[in-house]
């Protein structure tokens, strides 16, 4: 199942924090380009391990309000190839303190039963500290499970620019599933943590290496065998 990195929404979270000087004097419509060695959704694989061709397109006002989509390639292993997440919201500062609230809806086309879900997001930033909490508010997913309503997910990160064009960016999160414990799902709820380290070079995109490690052991509802593997990839991003 899919999210987004640190959200946030996914799409602002590689976007905005690698670009936070974008932002327009009436209105900008953007697009981005993106490629990772791994498409790692809060700490979980959505690729198995392979790489992930992503881009998006963004509208935002001057207001505040902002509009887009983004889409990549996933692979669950049961015939789902791809996701295409739809967002709306709203952001600003007040007196030095960042805000940004919206939706974001998850969308599989192509899987063989329908997993959409969708959040509701808020995060507040001060200075080079942001913290948030993405709430899942709608699900396509029936009865018990994960990502359906009432799941919540929580994070802090900081980034901090660096010399030379180059930051670095801290993230813990923790996913709290509303079905946790329950006989039909066994443990679900986990911490990650993720790490980053990236090189804005101007016309040639931003170029960032990334480490990740998710608390799923294989008993988990999320887990694996290398579920709780430290996930090491790298990314390249090209706006347009």
């Amino acid at each position: 199942m899919a999210f987004s990195s640190g959200f946030w929404a996914k799409r602002r979270d590689l976007w905005w924090k690698l670009y936070p000087e974008i932002r327009p004097t009436y209105c900008l419509d953007s697009g981005f380009y993106f490629c990772r060695a791994d498409y790692l959704f809060r700490g979980v694989t959505q690729t198995d391990g392979s790489t992930a061709t992503q881009g998006g397109l963004d509208y935002e006002h001057a207001s505040g309000l902002y509009v887009g989509g983004w889409g990549s390639n996933v692979d669950f292993g049961d015939g789902t190839s791809y996701e295409l997440d739809l967002y709306a919201g709203f952001s600003g500062v007040i007196e030095d303190i960042g805000y940004d609230v919206g939706y974001i809806y998850y969308s599989y086309p192509d899987a063989p039963e329908s997993i959409d879900f969708g959040e509701i997001y808020g995060e507040l930033s001060y200075s080079i500290v942001s913290i948030g909490v993405a709430y899942t508010a709608n699900s396509d997913v029936s009865g018990e499970g994960l990502f359906v309503p009432g799941d919540i997910y929580y994070y802090a990160s900081v980034d901090v620019p660096l010399e030379d064009d180059f930051s670095t960016g801290v993230l813990i999160g923790y996913y709290d599933f509303t079905d946790d414990g329950k006989a039909s799902i066994g443990e679900a709820s986990y911490g990650h943590a993720a790490v980053n380290v990236t090189k804005d070079a101007g016309s040639f995109g931003a170029f960032s290496v990334n480490l990740e490690y998710a608390d799923i052991d294989s008993s988990n509802a999320l887990g694996s065998v290398s579920s709780d593997d430290p996930k090491f990839w790298l990314g390249w991003t090209k706006s347009f």
